[in-house]
């Protein structure tokens, strides 16, 4: 596990305790771990191993079969996800870097879960926006830059089935998002973020001290 844990409320001690009782990272996730640890500082774009345990058992409780992920970085919460997939179920990653996914790619095959997985290097409000609006996508996971949230957000809402869940990632940004000296583009945007699904009545909605911060929505 990262030397530092993700949630920013959480001692180490009582973060191991967690994870440890939970699902723990098996022996490719915690390769993965290492590997993207290597990264340097840019590894805590990753997503934090009791975040990864939910993600997957969160995608076996929706019977899920298509999803969509928004920031793929080096593949742990694509992984999560698609293990949560049945055989048949579908995975669209969005991302830009060829250099980070490639990191993720090795992991899917070593999971034997890259057949569940399409990868698409290219923004992803064009992939976003060039998909269907069916109503098909059962689960959804936005975890990218974050003055784009919002249109992530709008362009996945109208494709997840009623009853699917949107999932965003760093709401709470380290506790920035209340602190009143933090007014850095990326704070000031997920706070308007943060206010746009508080008030959203098209979702019900609930935001959980998971990792950075983690809001669940349900489409109505």
């Amino acid at each position: 596990m990262p030397d530092q844990p993700k949630s920013f409320h959480l001692g180490r001690e009582i973060h191991a305790y967690m994870v440890e009782h939970g699902t723990p990272p098996d022996a490719v996730q915690q390769e993965l771990i290492e590997e993207t640890a290597r990264l340097g500082g840019i590894s805590m774009m990753q997503v934090a191993p009791e975040q990864g345990a939910f993600m997957t058992l969160l995608t076996r409780l929706m019977g899920a079969r298509r999803a969509v992920e928004v920031g793929t970085f080096t593949g742990y919460s694509a992984l999560c996800i698609a293990r949560g997939l049945p055989e048949d179920g579908h995975l669209l990653c969005c991302d830009v870097s060829e250099e980070w996914t490639a990191i993720g790619r090795r992991a899917w095959e070593k999971a034997g879960v890259a057949d569940r997985i399409e990868l698409r290097i290219a923004p992803a409000l064009d992939t976003l926006n060039a998909l269907p609006e069916d109503e098909e996508i059962d689960l959804a996971f936005i975890d990218a830059d974050k003055v784009s949230y919002p249109a992530y957000y709008e362009a996945l809402l109208q494709r997840v089935r009623p009853g699917g869940v949107i999932l965003v990632d760093n709401v709470l940004w380290s506790g920035n998002v209340v602190n009143p000296e933090a007014s850095d583009e990326n704070t000031l945007a997920l706070r308007a973020f943060n206010e746009k699904v508080a008030e959203d009545e098209r979702v019900d909605r609930v935001m959980i001290p998971l990792a950075d911060g983690l809001t669940l929505c349900r489409k109505r």
